[in-house]
């Protein structure tokens, strides 16, 4: 069962190249805020979706 607040993304930092693995909560929360290592605003373009199991 997953459900979309699960599902999983990969996102790659377009300024500082920083890479991580984020659910959907934390991704809005870093296109609101920006990257939480160099603070560059990020747009929906940085993530990818991450398959169940995948790591990034």
């Amino acid at each position: 069962m997953s459900s979309e607040e699960d599902e999983e993304y990969v996102f790659l930092c377009p300024e500082c190249d920083e890479s991580l693995k984020v659910n959907d909560s934390m991704k809005e929360s870093l296109v609101d805020r920006g990257c939480v290592i160099c603070g560059t605003s990020v747009t929906l373009k940085a993530f990818t979706k991450n398959p169940a199991g995948d790591s990034p």
